[in-house]
Order: C-alpha cells, then structure tokens, then sequence
C-alpha cells in the first residue's frame, strides 16, 4: 500500500524515491511486524484468556507437559496479523506471487484454525481427523500448484543444491511434487511445535534463510552470477518474508520459555504451507530440506516410529516426535530447545553455502 501510494510521488519528493527498494521495504516489514507483534500481544493474550481458549493437553505426551494446561492457543493468530499487515503495507500488491503465498498461508492457517477449535470444543486434543484433513490440505496445495504452473508458467524444472547442471524437467509430474513439498513443510512444521518456542526457532531462521534467496532470485544479475535460476518478480517475496521474520520474532517474546501462548496448528500450519510455497516459487525446494532439517528430522522420526511399531512392535524411540524422546531421556525442556535452534543455524549457514558451492 505504501509502494502504490509514496513511490508514484517521488518525482515530486526525491526521498520517496527509496520505496522502490526492496531492501528499504523489508527492513520496515520486519519492524512493522515486531511493532504489531508487541502492541497487539499482550492484548491478544488477555483476550485469549477471558474467552477461556486454553491449550488441552493430550494424554500421550510426557508429564511435565501437564502443567502448560490452559495456557492460551491458537497465537497463530498474532503471528498471521503481524505476517499479512506489513506484506500489504509494504510490497508490491500487483505481485502475484505475494498473494499466492498469503492465500495459501490463509488457508492453511483457516484449516488449522478449525482443528484448533475442535479440540478446545472436544478437551481432548485430538482436533479434525486426519482422514478429513489430509484431502483439505491437498486440495489447497493443488490449486497453489495449478495456479502457479498454468497462469504464471512456472518452471518445472528441479534445481539441485551442489549440481549447477543437475536439471531434471519434470514437466506436468510438477504438480505432484509441488503438493508434497507444500503439505509435508506444513506438516513438519505442525509436529515441531510441541515444546515452548521449539517451532517458530527453525521457523525464524529458514525464513531469513529464504529472504536472501528470494532477492537473489529476483535480481538477474545476482542470480546469473551465483548460477542460480532467476524468477523474476520473486524478489518481492524478500518482503514477505521479512514480515515472516518480524511476526516470528515479535511472538517468540511470548512464546519463549516458559510461553504465554501456543501458536496452535494454526499458527503452525500456515508457516510450513508459507515457506513449501516460497521454497516453490524460488526453485529452492531442496534447500527447504537442508535449512529445515529441524522439520525434516522431526516428521521422520514420527514416520520411523510409526513403521517400527507397526511391523515389529518395537518402538525406536522412547516416544515420537524426537523432541519427546530427549525429554523422556532426562533433558530440560530449554536444553532441548537451544540445542534445536542450535543445529537449525547450523543447516541455515550450509543453505546460505550452496550459493558458491555450484
């Protein structure tokens, strides 16, 4: 909004000349973000709280977690305001790729929003059944994925990290890939979040990770430098995920240890649908991979223990997901949490690496 408003005056006033750097807009998404993150969160919390939304604790899960019964959920909300309101303010609204993204986060976090309520209306943690939730989530990845392979002619070609000249075109099977990486970040990101700032830590660096790669993407002279493909127009995304970073950050004040608030499936849903559409729109599917391997290793470890117990009832771990396991082996919850956020910069770095290592 504010692009379309100053930036048409700048040949009236010079310095408004600066909104047409995306560099300039992000920086301010970020701290517009921040800003509404800490006006509007205490206010969000308390309101929250009188409306009795309190996080039912599932049965399956290790004791200590008792106490965090009741405290406040679905903090997603916060998260989605302060991600939607500076990516409108300061980007380029006839980008079609800023409102692919919003509208698949949306309709993830809506869909999230649901299981939420449903499991404060049941007490029981369980939410929507997977077998109802699955095909929603699919449907809404197929049509981001229709939309951006039939009305903007999105490349179909695979772009390795580490192989300049590794290529594969995988043509109309695009599709298919695209709804994976889109549901499976969603729901990798949804099983993360299950200790107080363990998701929205690995959240806060792939999208950073991300904001440098979509300004690279969008400049063709950088990206014809660092041999990666160019998307012209994805630079705008930088923005986007600028307003990522701030909105994470601005909610980690509450979440951190011990947390004020739970971001809920529809804080987390809508996170992991917005960086499998980024990772997407980019060409950098696999480096979602590498700079989300925190997700990665924790969607595995559901997978693995689910397929050990099923063919030889034996469970590898002590209890899945694997941020469970170390808390059932004697860790402080903290502990964990650091040494995730830890590992995650780590992944985060050797994702930014493959930019010279082509």
């Amino acid at each position: 909004m504010f692009y379309h408003l100053l930036y048409p005056l700048h040949d009236l006033f010079s310095f408004l000349n600066v909104f047409r750097y995306i560099t300039f807009r992000t920086i301010y998404a970020i701290l517009t973000a921040l800003l509404i993150s800490f006006i509007i969160g205490p206010w969000f919390i308390k309101k929250l709280k009188e409306f009795q939304i309190g996080q039912v604790v599932r049965e399956d899960v290790p004791l200590s977690h008792k106490i965090k019964n009741g405290t406040p959920t679905m903090g997603g909300g916060l998260i989605l305001a302060a991600l939607f309101i500076p990516t409108l303010l300061w980007s380029d609204l006839t980008n079609l790729y800023i409102w692919v993204v919003l509208l698949t986060t949306l309709g993830f976090g809506i869909l999230g929003f649901l299981d939420d309520y449903k499991k404060l209306r049941d007490k029981n943690g369980i939410g929507i059944k997977a077998r109802y939730k699955f095909p929603i989530q699919l449907a809404i990845a197929l049509a981001t994925c229709l939309f951006l392979f039939y009305a903007i002619d999105h490349d179909s070609r695979l772009i390795f990290p580490f192989f300049k000249r590794l290529t594969p075109d995988l043509g109309h099977w695009y599709l298919l890939f695209g709804v994976i990486v889109i549901v499976g970040s969603a729901n990798a990101v949804n099983l993360t979040d299950g200790l107080d700032g363990l998701a929205i830590g690995p959240v806060l660096i792939a999208s950073a990770t991300f904001m440098l790669f979509c300004y690279l993407a969008g400049h063709f002279r950088f990206a014809s430098y660092l041999q990666i493909p160019f998307v012209k127009g994805s630079g705008e995304l930088t923005i986007l995920c600028g307003a990522l970073v701030g909105a994470g950050l601005g909610f980690l004040w509450f979440n951190t240890y011990p947390a004020q608030i739970f971001m809920g499936d529809v804080g987390s849903l809508a996170l992991g649908a917005s960086l499998g559409t980024i990772a997407l729109i980019t060409k950098q599917e696999f480096l979602l991979v590498i700079v989300g391997g925190i997700f990665v290793i924790e969607a595995l470890s559901v997978i693995i223990q689910v397929c050990s117990y099923r063919m030889s009832k034996k469970r590898v771990f002590r209890m899945a997901p694997i941020h469970h396991h170390f808390e059932l082996k004697g860790w402080p919850e903290p502990k964990i949490i650091v040494r995730f956020w830890i590992i995650g910069i780590i992944l985060g770095l050797i994702a930014i690496s493959t930019l010279k290592l082509r």
